[in-house]
């Protein structure tokens, strides 16, 4: 059996990884792997997130299995942290193993729901994305967004791709901070989305990955509400990973939105289907999240330390962009100080991130994404002065 297997395509990422991890030079700079990172190149355990932890040692009393949806009151939590009040009688969810079991159990309803629905996703997008879909088979569609020339959304594109969408089909949105090109949609452009949407009867997916990274935790939901407040049905899938930092312990969330007489049956297939994948989802991170959410004390904590990451992030996103303006004697990198979240692309060749890497040990993914969190006050020229030297 096991020797007609064939090797897979190695993840970029991890790929870039390795490479990184083996090379020598003591001031090579990571820009590849998708983590917040503090001036130090340490991804921290927020204070918050320290004191919950402490607090559970002290209480916590079992460690035997939550319920298959995962513990009711960190869905809730999430749900209003997401959604704000209003939602809770026509939403169905479940706890998941972080923003990428969220994306698995939403396209695996999707597929039990319907099936020949095609999957319509931005170009470019997170690859697990497309890897997922075509892994389970279903049908798959691209539409424009990002302009390589402005290094802004292709919005002109986007609606006209739009607006083949076919009824029933699920268009697969990022809620903000677009990943891998930080260009976002402004609240005008977003109303306008929804309009095509709405008239071509499509069922909006959203991906939420980074809520709180852009600009601010209600300001970066405000997309994700407006379609929860105009769709008949819309899919979210929502992570802890990044806003509360905790990657290793898969805290993630899927929620379904529908009429409320559909919710016991949608709550039940989304049951089934964690029973299938893997059973009871994970709960250490999960309950991190929601005794954070239930104290007071803590959301306020853990809300100012979002906060000081957030703000770290657009002060280098413009100081990137000045030491670059600098450097090259141009506005043509002006963009980076308008994107928002982790990351940028920021527009150049394969084979000059390859001579930043080979050069200047300067590591980035092959498209040029950027992860804005991986760099600091002392690494910030030396990436605009290697920048300028490949020609950039």
């Amino acid at each position: 059996m096991l020797e007609s297997l064939k090797p897979q395509p190695q993840d970029k990422i991890l790929q870039l990884i390795s490479l990184y991890r083996d090379d020598p030079r003591p001031a090579k700079i990571d820009l590849g792997v998708g983590v917040y990172k503090d001036a130090t190149g340490l991804t921290p355990v927020m204070r918050a997130v320290k004191a919950a932890e402490k607090k559970l040692w002290e209480v916590e009393t079992t460690k035997t299995y939550t319920g298959l949806a995962g513990e009711l009151a960190y869905n809730a939590a999430m749900l209003t942290m997401i959604l704000g009040q209003g939602h809770a009688d026509r939403a169905a969810s479940v706890a998941t193993p972080g923003g990428t079991g969220a994306i698995r159990q939403a396209l695996e309803l999707i597929k039990l729901s319907a099936p020949d629905a095609t999957v319509w996703i931005s170009n470019p997008t997170w690859p697990n994305h497309p890897s997922i879909i075509k892994y389970l088979g279903m049908k798959m569609a691209e539409y424009r967004y990002f302009d390589a020339a402005s290094r802004g959304v292709d919005f002109a594109g986007l609606l006209e791709d739009l607006g083949r969408v076919k009824p029933g089909d699920v268009v697969l949105l990022h809620g903000c901070c677009h990943n891998p090109t930080g260009a976002n949609l402004d609240l005008a452009q977003w109303a306008q989305v929804v309009e095509v949407l709405l008239a071509r009867r499509a069922v909006p997916f959203v991906d939420l990955a980074y809520q709180g990274f852009g600009d601010g935790l209600d300001a970066d939901a405000t997309a994700t509400r407006l379609i929860a407040s105009q769709f008949p049905e819309v899919l979210i899938a929502a992570s802890c990973s990044k806003n509360f930092g905790i990657y290793r312990e898969r805290a993630g969330i899927l929620i379904a939105l529908g009429d409320a007489s559909h919710k016991s049956v949608t709550q039940g297939n989304l049951n089934f289907l964690n029973r299938q994948n893997y059973s009871f989802p994970p709960d250490h991170g999960a309950r991190l999240v929601t005794m954070i959410l239930e104290d007071a004390a803590l959301t306020a904590e853990w809300k100012a330390e979002l906060e000081e990451v957030r703000q770290n992030m657009l002060g280098l996103r413009q100081a990137l962009a000045d030491e670059l303006r600098r450097m090259t004697n141009s506005d043509r990198y002006d963009f980076i100080a308008k994107h928002r979240g982790m990351f940028s692309r920021i527009g150049l060749s394969e084979a000059q991130v390859i001579e930043l890497r080979d050069r200047h040990a300067i590591y980035m993914v092959g498209d040029s994404r950027i992860n804005i969190a991986g760099l600091n006050a002392k690494t910030v020229p030396i990436l605009a002065a290697a920048i300028a030297a490949v020609g950039g």
